[in-house]
């Protein structure tokens, strides 16, 4: 009986444990993913909170990438250790159905296992000229792993140049396990160069950059706790 008193009461305290971290690691930004709840369960009764694709705020040197809400944004916690190294865009439809289009000019390469991924090397930052970045878009491909990646780009692309606005792929929900497959949108970040020529590690936030002045829109999670990310109406 003590044995089984002594398994129960740390299980009871893990449960209270991991519930008091969840609320103090999720409430600054709660007011911001209430609404995104709001959006998600009903797309059309804020079609205001939705950018279309190619919108460019201001004098932000970035196309949005695609249509949708920005529904987790950098630096958003995603778990206990864990910060969200891009922003994500919520279509709010099926997937292979909206566009995904480049940012921004530069070399495209697609590895030839990525199945839902394409990742851009821009040669010289437009905010900071002297370094190189990459952009890396990704969740193009349905839950299976069958890809929505524009034919323009097969298994194996090396260095190809891309335009600004090209068509690139549509929105997926491919995960890598089809039994557990995400909400369909797409992924982008901007991921550092090691200096050696090739991107770093892009699931590890240190590696990536703030993409909130490439698009002009509050999409720090760390400072951003109840805005929706839209254009500023002023610029």
């Amino acid at each position: 009986m003590p044995k089984r008193f002594l398994i129960i009461s740390i299980v009871i305290v893990a449960i209270i444990t991991a519930t008091i971290t969840a609320y103090y690691m999720y409430r600054p930004n709660a007011a911001r993913v209430l609404k995104f709840r709001q959006w998600i369960n009903n797309p059309a009764s804020h079609p205001d909170w939705k950018l279309p694709a190619g919108t460019q705020c201001g004098s932000a040197p970035f196309l949005f990438p695609t249509d949708g809400f920005v529904g987790f944004l950098w630096g958003d916690p995603m778990g206990r250790l864990h910060r969200h190294q891009g922003i994500d865009i919520f279509a709010g439809t099926d997937v292979g159905i909206t566009r995904v289009i480049a940012a921004y000019p530069g070399y495209l390469t697609r590895l030839p296992e990525w199945k839902s991924a394409v990742i851009v090397r821009v040669p010289s930052d437009p905010l900071e000229p002297n370094r190189q970045i990459w952009l890396y878009y990704t969740h193009m491909a349905d839950r299976y792993g069958n890809s929505f990646i524009s034919d323009e780009f097969p298994p194996g692309t090396s260095e190809q140049h891309i335009d600004a606005g090209i068509f690139l792929g549509y929105q997926g929900n491919y995960s890598g396990d089809p039994s557990n497959p995400v909400g369909v949108h797409l992924h982008f970040s901007i991921v550092e160069d090691d200096g050696m020529g090739q991107f770093k590690n892009e699931t590890e936030i240190h590696n990536t950059y703030d993409p909130s002045p490439y698009l002009g829109l509050p999409v720090n999670g760390y400072e951003n706790h109840s805005e929706v990310p839209l254009c500023d109406e002023d610029e």
